[in-house]
């Protein structure tokens, strides 16, 4: 029961996740996330598509992450890299999506979709079923380093953005500021969702706990 409700939580978050990106990539002029900016660059220049892109650069991180770190290496790890970029390629055909108006509506465009990235991200996150791998990545070179997570975050997504700029990757303002809306609601989601499914997973082993005595 609670391995379902976990998993359930995690493919829904990857969803809304995937949806908030394709939102910013539709609206990508305006700029969007340091990977994204890379996966646009490289589906620009060489072809393929945005989500195998996405997908390819994932199993990169991992294998990187497997030699440094282990721990951070779960199946969630695995279905995280297929299931983004399968999604943003879903979302993309499917277009149903709103596009660039070159007006100031794609600025609430591109703040909608970032804000629904966080939300997926918390979502997904809480679920506990393995980190995603830039996450892991991140997490693994923080602790072979003793560098804190933040500076290797940040220091990861600022190489990777200028990467992605020199190769023509869409960089703009909101490249910038991607963080500071985005972190905030992934914080707030992630914690809210984890009391959520700390309390169902409590509740289970309580009633599992009373299965098993009235059984004996």
């Amino acid at each position: 029961m609670i391995h379902v409700f976990r998993w359930s939580i995690y493919f829904i978050g990857i969803m809304i996740f995937s949806l908030g990106i394709t939102i910013t990539v539709n609206v990508q002029h305006l700029g969007i996330h340091p990977w994204d900016v890379l996966n646009v660059a490289l589906f620009d220049l060489v072809g393929l598509s945005i989500g195998s892109w996405a997908i390819i650069i994932s199993f990169v991180l991992i294998v990187i992450s497997w030699i440094l770190d282990k721990s951070y290496i779960k199946i969630g790890t695995f279905l995280n890299a297929v299931l983004v970029g399968a999604f943003v390629d879903l979302y993309m055909w499917l277009d149903f999506l709103p596009k660039a108006t070159d007006t100031w509506v794609d600025i609430a465009i591109i703040i909608a979709g970032i804000i629904v990235m966080g939300l997926g991200g918390g979502f997904y996150n809480s679920a506990g079923v393995g980190s995603g791998p830039r996450d892991g990545f991140m997490l693994s070179i923080s602790d072979k380093t003793g560098t804190s997570i933040g500076k290797v975050r940040i220091i990861t997504e600022s190489g990777v953005l200028v990467l992605g700029l020199i190769l023509g990757g869409p960089v703009f303002i909101f490249t910038f500021i991607f963080t500071f809306i985005q972190s905030p609601i992934f914080e707030q989601t992630y914690l809210q969702m984890g009391r959520v499914v700390e309390r169902v997973s409590l509740a289970h082993s309580r009633k599992h706990a009373a299965d098993t005595r009235n059984y004996g």
